[in-house]
Order: C-alpha cells, then structure tokens, then sequence
C-alpha cells in the first residue's frame, strides 16, 4: 500500500503462484483498486527470474535460517538482511558492485563530479 501510494497505482501486477498472492482478498483488493494480475505459468519461474532469484536467496540466507519470536524483531532482522543485500553484497550481474549507487564511490574520487543518476 505504501508503495501505491508513493509511486502510484500500477496497470497491472505480474506475480507468482504463491498462495499469498492467489488469495482471494488479496486479489479482491488490487482489483478494487484497478490493478490486473498477470500471474506467471506454474513451474516456469524464468518468467520473472529477478524476483525468483531474489526469493531464493532471501530464503536460503535469511528465512531459513532465523526463528522469529515477534514481528519486532523479524522487522529488524529482515531489514538488516536487506540493508546489506543492497549496500554490501557483491552483485555478479553489477560487476560484483552492490546495487545501491551510494556503494558505487570510488575511492579518492571526488564527490562533486559524480552523477549518481
């Protein structure tokens, strides 16, 4: 929602099979707010590769391997892990760069002729 309401309502939403997204509220909602679902074949994960990569790794590195207690804490865990997924982690695809431009600096360059755009 928050996003939404940031960056506004998208035409469409392409998602997985997943039971979160299949939910019936969940879709009652996206199309009461006129968004469209393009859901992905099952087994055909190459379909949005990104985001299944990403999954796979949120869920090897993080997911599995921490019990939360409370949502406080999974709050701040998570957003630790995704910190450091975006600021500190090396990206093959980036060159082994972490896809956040801050991280990007080169050292000894000076700042005022860097275009972070």
């Amino acid at each position: 929602m928050d996003l939404f309401c940031q960056r506004g309502v998208p035409v469409h939403l392409r998602l997985d099979n997943g039971p979160e997204f299949t939910a019936r509220r969940i879709r009652e909602w996206l199309s009461h707010l006129g968004v469209r679902t393009l859901f992905i074949e099952p087994g055909s994960p190459w379909e949005n590769g990104f985001l299944e990569s990403f999954n796979g790794r949120m869920r090897d590195e993080l997911l599995d391997r921490e019990i939360f207690y409370t949502v406080k804490e999974a709050r701040h865990l998570i957003e630790m892990w995704r910190w450091e997924y975006n600021h500190v982690r090396p990206h093959s695809s980036l060159g082994y760069k972490p896809p956040a431009p801050s991280a990007w600096i080169a050292v000894g360059e000076p700042l005022h002729q860097l275009s972070l755009t």
